[in-house]
């Protein structure tokens, strides 16, 4: 352990600028200090330090080597935090962000909160992309891939979209047999909250077919809206089959044009990769990868 020592003399003697200082804060003695600077200075064949009767100063190169120090002993602190932690019961308060979904994350988050009672949970409901290291979120869920090298990630689960509409209004204005029946349909939109942009509908075309431009009877932000308008028979909506399975189920909503839809989505767990998975985080995690879609019938 000399060489991580060393570093840990260094270190201190840089922030101090007193070899004495330095030595009082570790419990050792100002030449322990710089007994220990010196054999690393040997070692590495740099000098690190001016030093003169009064006071000592970085070199450039000790500049520059104090940086990766620091770097090496904040990683060693966390490891041992981590190893520590392992010991103990899981707690402490937890800053997550979930998607508007509620009727796919409320269950599995109070089966969670029933679990592990000392974790307290700081819940952000939104479907904006926010930025996990700088708001200092301990973990986010959103569907896509990662796009942010400076985290990670493990996905949780899947869906799909699905075009559904009540009976009464298929009743009324006929099943669609064929995507390009749509056009004579009343369409119920969903529009991103964070863009504004609506989300298109994964329509299976032909080759060389055009785009087919649906009719607007609502364009909406929120996905739990237009699941209570097409249940009031007032259209066709594409949501996604976690948020419409109970409506399919009660015989309040049916799917239609099912061979046509292409589309599969993935819900990811991310985190700073910087972090350390402390037990809190890690049981979190596992938590929701094993629990979040495990109730689901619906495929």
């Amino acid at each position: 352990m000399e060489p991580l020592s060393g570093i840990s003399f260094f270190v201190q003697a840089a922030e101090t600028r007193s070899f004495s200082e330095a030595g009082r804060l570790l419990g050792v003695s100002s030449s322990a200090v710089g007994k220990s600077v010196s054999r690393l200075e040997a070692r590495l064949g740099v000098r690190l330090f001016h030093r003169n009767t009064r006071s000592i100063t970085l070199t450039v190169e000790g500049a520059q080597f104090l940086e990766r120090c620091r770097r090496i002993l904040c990683e060693v602190e966390a490891a041992e935090l981590e190893l520590s932690e392992t010991q103990q019961a899981p707690r402490g308060r937890l800053r997550i962000s979930l998607p508007l979904a509620g009727m796919l994350v409320m269950p599995a988050l109070t089966a969670f909160m029933h679990r592990y009672p000392a974790i307290e949970l700081d819940v952000d409901f939104s479907d904006r992309l926010v930025d996990v290291i700088e708001e200092g979120f301990d973990v986010v869920m959103r569907t896509g891939e990662p796009a942010d090298s400076r985290l990670m990630s493990r996905p949780v689960g899947s869906y799909r979209l699905m075009l559904v509409a009540s009976p009464d209004y298929l009743a009324r204005h006929g099943i669609p047999q064929i995507p390009g029946d749509l056009t004579r349909h009343a369409c119920l939109h969903h529009k991103f909250p964070s863009s504004g942009k609506r989300e298109p509908w994964p329509l299976k075309r032909a080759e060389n077919a055009p785009e087919l431009t649906l009719p607007t009877t609502m364009v909406c932000n929120t996905c739990s809206a237009l699941i209570d308008v097409a249940v009031a028979g007032l259209g066709i909506a594409c949501l996604p089959d976690f948020m419409v399975q109970q409506a399919i189920e009660q015989g309040l909503l049916v799917s239609v044009l099912d061979e046509y839809i292409e589309h599969q989505g993935t819900f990811r767990l991310l985190w700073p990769s910087s972090k350390h998975l402390a037990p809190k985080l890690r049981v979190f995690i596992d938590f929701m990868v094993g629990e979040l879609f495990a109730e689901r019938t619906f495929s």
